[in-house]
């Protein structure tokens, strides 16, 4: 029998498969990236502070022997925040309202209402030309859903037996329809192997995409199942990031490794993963430090955790999972382009689809990368981070009931 059981996302939709897994200008995604930087960065460090762990660190990788590497960090000690064998802590959250889809589509409204007023504008004609297909094409390239995405919809409605005209209601029917194509194959559940103790998920992103609450969440619903989970602080360069995730251990009684701010990061995943492996836990969440995906040094660093985590167990990580910001648009794209190169991202998540109206964008990612889309966030509670369900995405964003 496999050893691999349904997890947080595996009991309502199933086991994963077996199967492997430029609307707007660049220079406006890269200032919205900054800022985003910035109004996540609570208690700043110095320059020197920055600078001086990964000095360290790229002297380490260098000069130092393998064992170094495992050697106990020169941090404060390691202590639980919250002891696994207390109560699970009641999350202070007040109900959803509505059910799940009721919630996607209000958080995909921005997305929609943009898709559907181009739609409506373009097609109070109700003759298909060449002059309107041209005008719908740039409406869902605008839209963020991708250019071969785009060119499907436009050749679908361009075979299509519409003579005598066409209205926007035709033009969602297909557009939800391209949407869910490229989307189902890539609604995939998190799925725990219960041969692993612990299952190590690591999680990376850049800074601001709501990386370190989503790890809290996952956190909650494991914990709501059953399963013993663990936290590794590991984005030791901010105070509020080891903080705020001390704050999620607490609420949901789940034990959370941390260390020094500027501590480091791989030595501390090195230590959480043998404490998990001693005690038997089910799931290590291990949260990174943000990164923009251009900055080599820290990419470097990244790379650095994998393999110290594969000093203790080869398999590990056994999922990697970027944490996407839908606000940022194309640069989301590019994200997905580095992390998968340099931390061998296996999933995605996104979040904050209900801040932005470019919400098409997890439809140009999937259709050029394949992977999977384990879950999508509309809000700020802990039930607005559900397992993605391609169908009603496509529903929710083509503005259809």
């Amino acid at each position: 029998m496999s050893g691999k059981t349904r997890g947080v996302f595996g009991r309502l939709w199933g086991k994963r498969s077996d199967e492997p897994a430029a609307s707007q200008d660049a220079a406006e995604d890269s200032a919205r990236q900054q800022e985003t930087y910035a109004a996540h960065e609570q208690q700043p460090l110095s320059a020197e502070q920055v600078a001086a762990p990964l000095e360290e660190t790229a002297a380490s990788e260098i000069a130092a022997p393998a064992s170094a590497v495992d050697a106990p960090i020169a941090a404060e000690p390691l202590q639980p925040a919250v002891s696994p064998s207390e109560p699970q802590a009641e999350i202070d959250e007040a109900p959803a309202k509505g059910g799940w889809f009721s919630r996607l589509k209000q958080g995909l409204g921005k997305t929609s209402a943009k898709l559907s007023d181009g739609i409506t504008g373009i097609f109070t004609r109700k003759k298909l030309e060449a002059a309107t297909l041209e005008e719908l094409e740039d409406v869902l390239i605008e839209a963020d859903l991708g250019v071969g995405t785009a060119e499907n919809i436009i050749e679908t409605l361009r075979k299509g037996r519409y003579e005598k005209g066409i209205s926007a209601d035709d033009v969602r029917s297909v557009l939800q329809a391209e949407v869910a194509r490229v989307l189902t194959p890539v609604a995939k559940p998190l799925v725990i192997d219960a041969t692993h103790k612990p299952h190590v998920v690591l999680m990376v992103g850049v800074n601001g995409t709501g990386k370190t609450t989503t790890i809290g969440k996952l956190s909650s619903k494991f914990r709501a199942e059953g399963k013993s989970v663990m936290l590794a602080a590991a984005d030791t360069f901010r105070a509020a990031a080891i903080d705020q995730l001390k704050v999620w251990g607490e609420r949901t009684g789940t034990t959370v490794i941390s260390g020094a701010v500027g501590a480091d990061a791989a030595g501390l995943v090195y230590d959480a993963l043998a404490r998990a492996g001693q005690e038997g836990v089910d799931v290590l969440l291990v949260d990174t430090a943000g990164r923009l995906q251009n900055k080599e040094g820290l990419m470097d660093e990244l790379s650095k955790v994998v393999r110290v985590v594969r000093k203790l167990d080869d398999s590990a990580p056994h999922d990697v999972l970027l944490v996407l910001d839908a606000t940022t648009g194309q640069n989301a794209m590019s994200q997905v382009d580095v992390f998968r190169q340099r931390a061998e991202v296996t999933g995605l998540i996104m979040t904050k689809l209900d801040g932005t109206a470019r919400g098409g964008i997890l439809v140009a990612i999937s259709a050029k990368h394949a992977l999977p889309v384990h879950a999508i966030g509309v809000g700020e509670g802990v039930n607005d981070l559900q397992p993605f369900d391609a169908g009603e995405f496509a529903r929710a964003i083509a503005g259809n009931d």
